[in-house]
């Protein structure tokens, strides 16, 4: 049995953090990004808080400049951090994200590499020699076992949608089984209400399509969050999405989401799910030192990829900065 951490085990990593966290995207800076004269000097405002330079007309070299932050951040973490369990939730979506763009892209006969995030547990050429050999045994079992049925099934079946089922479903086990294997609370509360908006957006993007109570019935929803998934399908066929999630993290995102189905802004309801699951990490702000704060920079760092992706591509398209505004998810920092 694991030795159970205690909070100053992680007083060393917890300074450093906070230390960086001074660097990091905040509001005042993402404004900064949005008001900037020209795309090249939103990078500026980036170079500032230690992101490389990069052509502020490239995607390509915007997705490489997040993919190296991304790996400075992890590699940074996994030298200090006690329990690594708690950095592997943040890096297990990326491997499902290779497994799928890639199974995907073999379905299409096109090259899925350029789509691949190297941030994962796996190396994203492991994964691109697994996925074209047929051979998952050397990948970590639950994301072997979840990528040959999903391979399977997708040379079976034609049926991409089935086959990111499959995967996600492995995803947000896996996910909640390393928060509860952390001990820690926060961090399972976490998982638990991503689980939960993946379902709400689930339902609402099943009513938006008119599918009805016969559409919502084929729906299979994730276990794992705060709300059944058997009682998810039950509210959804009922009408009453709302009263579902009353009581939890995902209230308003939930009244944002009824409206949504009908027809109203996604924009806003979409952001309202990313701000509710971020609020539930809030906590680890007012901690001085645990695992919390190592939670608490994660997520942070997951809010300021997304900002960064969100103003860039705005600014590279031309896009107003209200509408920029709109976009963006709530700052953790």
């Amino acid at each position: 049995m694991a030795k159970r951490l205690k909070d100053t085990d992680y007083l060393f990593i917890s300074t450093c953090l906070r230390a960086k966290e001074r660097n990091m995207l905040t509001a005042a800076r993402m404004e900064r990004m949005i008001d900037a004269a020209t795309p090249a000097d939103a990078v500026k405002v980036l170079q500032e808080i230690g992101y490389g330079e990069f052509s502020p007309d490239s995607d390509r070299e915007l997705n490489a400049a997040l993919t190296r932050e991304r790996e400075r951040m992890f590699a940074d973490l996994y030298r200090f951090v006690p329990d690594r369990s708690v950095v592997d939730v943040f890096k297990v979506k990326y491997d499902y994200h290779n497994i799928k763009a890639l199974l995907k892209a073999q379905a299409m006969d096109v090259d899925g590499k350029r789509l691949l995030i190297d941030a994962g547990r796996v190396l994203a050429e492991d994964l691109a020699r697994a996925v074209a050999e047929g051979n998952f045994g050397a990948l970590p079992p639950a994301l072997a076992s979840a990528a040959k049925e999903a391979y399977e099934t997708l040379s079976a079946t034609g049926d991409p949608q089935l086959a990111d089922f499959l995967l996600d479903r492995t995803y947000f086990q896996e996910m909640l089984a390393l928060a509860k294997d952390s001990g820690s609370q926060l961090l399972t509360d976490y998982v638990r209400a991503s689980i939960d908006s993946a379902n709400l957006r689930t339902v609402v993007r099943t009513l938006r399509m008119k599918g009805g109570d016969k559409m919502l019935r084929k729906v299979v929803f994730f276990e794992g969050g705060r709300v059944p998934a058997v009682d998810i399908l039950a509210g959804a066929v009922g009408g009453d999405v709302e009263g579902l999630f009353r009581s939890s993290a995902m209230r308003r995102a939930a009244q944002l989401g009824a409206e949504a189905a009908k027809g109203g802004s996604l924009t806003a309801f979409e952001k309202a799910c990313d701000d509710a699951v971020t609020a539930v990490a809030a906590g680890a702000k007012s901690v001085p030192f645990g695992v919390e704060t190592v939670i608490g920079y994660l997520v942070a760092k997951e809010i300021e990829f997304t900002a960064v992706r969100i103003i860039m591509s705005g600014r590279m398209a031309g896009v107003s900065g209200d509408t920029i505004r709109e976009r963006l998810r709530e700052a953790y920092v």
